[in-house]
């Protein structure tokens, strides 16, 4: 069906003033012209600015009725940055950000780093303890917040629980604030700092230096704020970037978290990177997604499986007109052969890709193409990026061969430096030579293609048969009434433990018998799950990673 007529855009707001530089000497007519490429940013605080002199009045954002340009963008972020120095933020600072997808998180966020801090993310589901655990531990002295978000007021709650919260010495409400911490008051404050104080600090910053700090989600454990720098930031999201083929032009709905790797870094910083229209969404709902999708014109989506498999059974999918979108990419779980072709066939997206990676990596480790076939997109996570090594190794650490499975280890230029202030953990994390230990079980085919089979915690040992769940539940996934499905191992008396499988269906009613003779025929007898729970939904946190450590508790009997 032809698109809808387009609606008229809203109107711009005025640009924030900026101080302008000094003018550039004329170039002699003798000289050639210079490159109408800028130079790439060797550090975050420069890249608003790149962004805008490679993209200038090129839709950057669209939040809302706000609409931005990469220039307007840029100059929102410099007057974040200002009021940041202001603020009394330094260079190494450690800054917090608890909130919602959103343009203020985007100025405030690039603003701080641009002046030199170190970004800590915390997770919007978090707790008050557990956000004031990651803001204590990680030495923050500022903390952006929201009022009102889903109902929830996290000034009040943060101070209110009278957690510890270590170095914090002011909060900065981005969104509900009207007094001295509101997000405008904290703005105002950077008037009194020029635009040339501005760059004198950004120009301090160096690609070695600390850019953020991203916590693992701790379902095994404490969780452990894993360190990154700009240097290895830039590089590593200009090579993603390019390898799932965005583009300038492109338009991508940013449903992924912004305190998750792949909502700040693949989602932000890959836009301002390739010239792509940022358009964020606080809260994933399906209805909205659709509807959003066809008014911009979206051309990027990227989530976990089941944001596909909602688009594709929504009753109301044939009423939208999703035309404009060329580029899908998933991962964070199985993914069964027959989404790919949905996504393809029904989504209408030619370019589907998986990726792999783990905070400690940056978060990316390999991508498959985005025009490989169905099969190898679902079950393969494709190869290395450039300037990565990756290896399979036994328990004993010896290094194995093709089609062996062991545990994936990794090396390369943007692997962490460490975890903050726990060396022991890095020592752990981090063998002699620079190869990160993943955790993770893999095989590499005969391509050089990375297949991700489980983790090595969730193995379990059926009458002395290792079973792993992955493999499990990519057979469930081929069922056709299976939408998604989690295996985990649960004591059992005469078999030591046996798998349980939690199952989500759609379409006509599917029964336990059902799914038993379905993994019966497919494989061995040791594997297939002796208990079946048909469930609405599998639990995940905010950046699609299902939370198996929750199912054990409930396979168990121990309740959630």
């Amino acid at each position: 069906m032809p698109p809808p007529p387009a609606a008229p855009p809203p109107p711009v707001e005025p640009t924030r003033p900026v101080e302008s530089a000094p003018p550039l000497e004329s170039t002699p007519p003798s000289e050639p012209a210079p490159p109408s490429e800028p130079a790439p940013p060797a550090t975050l605080a420069r890249l608003p600015e790149y962004a805008a002199a490679a993209h200038g009045d090129r839709e950057a954002l669209a939040d809302g009725e706000v609409r931005w340009t990469f220039t307007r963008l840029a100059a929102e972020i410099a007057a974040a940055a200002r009021a940041a120095i202001a603020h009394g933020i330094r260079p190494g600072d450690r800054v917090a950000i608890w909130a919602p997808n959103s343009r203020q998180w985007i100025a405030a966020a690039l603003g701080a780093v641009g002046a030199g801090a170190v970004l800590v993310p915390v997770n919007t589901r978090y707790k008050p303890a557990e956000a004031a655990d990651v803001i204590r531990r990680s030495g923050a002295r500022v903390l952006f917040t929201e009022r009102g978000f889903l109902g929830t007021d996290y000034v009040h709650d943060l101070h209110a629980s009278g957690e510890d919260l270590g170095a914090l010495g002011s909060t900065v409400v981005l969104r509900g604030g009207n007094g001295p911490d509101s997000w405008e008051a904290y703005l105002a404050g950077g008037e009194s700092v020029t635009e040339a104080e501005r760059l004198a600090r950004a120009d301090r910053i160096r690609p070695g230096d600390l850019s953020d700090i991203l916590y693992t989600s701790g379902t095994t454990g404490r969780s452990k704020g894993v360190m990154t720098t700009h240097g290895q930031t830039l590089r590593l999201y200009a090579s993603w970037s390019e390898l799932v083929t965005l583009r300038p032009g492109d338009r991508y709905l940013l449903v992924n978290p912004f305190f998750h790797t792949f909502g700040y870094k693949a989602g932000i910083l890959a836009c301002l990177l390739r010239g792509v229209t940022m358009l964020p969404e606080a809260v994933y709902d399906t209805d909205r997604i659709l509807t959003r999708m066809a008014a911009e014109r979206v051309t990027c989506l990227m989530g976990p499986p089941t944001v596909f498999h909602g688009l594709i059974r929504h009753p109301e999918l044939a009423a939208h007109d999703l035309s404009a979108l060329r580029l899908a990419g998933t991962g964070a779980a199985s993914v069964p052969t027959a989404l790919v072709e949905e996504i393809r066939s029904v989504l209408g997206a030619p370019d589907v890709f998986t990726a792999y990676g783990l905070t400690e990596s940056g978060g990316v480790v390999s991508v498959c193409p985005t025009d490989a076939d169905a099969r190898t997109v679902a079950h393969t996570v494709g190869l290395p990026l450039p300037g990565t090594e990756v290896r399979i190794a036994s328990p004993l650490g010896e290094v194995l061969p093709t089609g062996r499975p062991g545990e994936v280890q990794v090396r390369g230029y943007h692997v962490t430096p460490g975890y903050l202030d726990d060396p022991a953990a890095t020592a752990e994390a981090v063998l002699p030579g620079g190869w990160l230990r993943t955790g993770d079980i893999g095989v590499l085919d005969d391509r050089g293609y990375l297949s991700i089979t489980d983790r090595l915690k969730d193995m379990y040992v059926v009458g002395g048969f290792n079973a792993y769940p992955a493999e499990v539940e990519n057979v469930l996934l081929t069922h056709p009434a299976v939408t998604d499905a989690a295996v985990v191992g649960a004591p059992d008396e005469r078999l030591g433990e046996v798998g349980v499988a939690y199952v989500v269906t759609a379409g006509p009613p599917v029964t336990a018998a059902e799914l038993t003779a379905w993994s019966r025929e497919r494989l061995a007898n040791f594997k297939v799950p002796r208990r079946f729970h048909l469930v609405p939904e599998l639990p995940r946190n905010a950046g699609g990673k299902l939370l198996k450590a929750q199912l054990r508790r409930a396979a168990r009997g121990e309740g959630a």
